[in-house]
């Protein structure tokens, strides 16, 4: 169904519906109670793809079985942080991992290394196994300050993960913004972003963008629809807003000609 608004407007940039494969929004909780993802829902709903219980916090989260089924109940994906995954890994724990899963009724599941070494092709293994029982969204880039990957090897790394069989590769930002594609200062990585995306179809891409400023570089480079993530539940409206035009930072980036004015 057609996202209804509640008022007429023209040259307001036409939305993809869910359940969407570009102009995605993948929000972070970082540990709401059932209340808070009520609340969180009430509003929202229409405008979430996925949900991402950040880093390790299902661990100590309570009620968790009940608020990942309210969210999978309102269409959303629900998956683990994957630091969480990396966290069983490194103890060689993989298969417990995946019996985790299936008790939380989860289909869906990150994989990423943002803060252990793992061999590529191992990563590739895990996504390939993975990705016969669940969507798999695959986390490329550092969470380390200072870290650098040569833009080659960011899309060499996209490129094998979702031959491996991923839905999506995630754009590592950190919830801070501040590693992987955006500098330290939270602005973009221009050249590792343009030499990506030469390469990798933009709808395959979920740019973590916790920022606004991030939102609205990406919103105003590829358009409403692109795919954005590390979203905070109370900013998904204003980022919604943002992909139609309807906050100063992008009014006219989606109006005609004859309506935009010099400043």
């Amino acid at each position: 169904m057609a996202t209804k608004y509640n008022f007429d407007l023209e040259h307001i940039p036409s939305r993809t519906e869910r359940p969407r494969t570009s102009g995605l929004t993948m929000v972070m909780d970082k540990g709401l109670s059932i209340r808070q993802a009520e609340d969180f829902l009430s509003m929202s709903t229409d405008f979430v793809d996925f949900v991402k219980l950040g880093f390790g916090t299902s661990l100590i989260t309570k009620n968790l079985k009940e608020k990942i089924k309210l969210y999978q109940q309102a269409g959303m994906k629900v998956y683990l942080g994957g630091t969480l995954l990396e966290a069983f890994i490194i103890r060689n724990k993989l298969n417990d991992y995946i019996r985790c899963m299936e008790d939380l009724g989860l289909n869906c599941c990150e994989v990423s290394d943002g803060s252990i070494v793992l061999d590529h092709n191992k990563k590739c293994e895990i996504i390939n196994q993975l990705a016969k029982n669940f969507t798999v969204v695959s986390e490329v880039g550092s969470k380390e300050e200072g870290v650098i990957i040569h833009p080659a090897r960011w899309i060499s790394m996209m490129q094998n993960e979702l031959e491996a069989g991923a839905f999506k590769v995630i754009a590592e930002a950190r919830e801070s913004g501040t590693v992987g594609i955006f500098h330290k200062n939270g602005s973009a990585h221009t050249l590792l972003i343009n030499r990506i995306v030469n390469k990798v179809k933009i709808e395959n891409i979920l740019w973590e963008t916790p920022q606004k400023s991030q939102q609205v570089y990406f919103i105003k480079l590829f358009g409403a629809n692109v795919n954005l993530g590390n979203i905070g539940y109370e900013d998904v409206i204003p980022l919604e807003t943002l992909r139609l035009g309807l906050r100063g930072d992008t009014f006219f980036t989606f109006l005609p000609e004859s309506m935009k004015q010099e400043s």
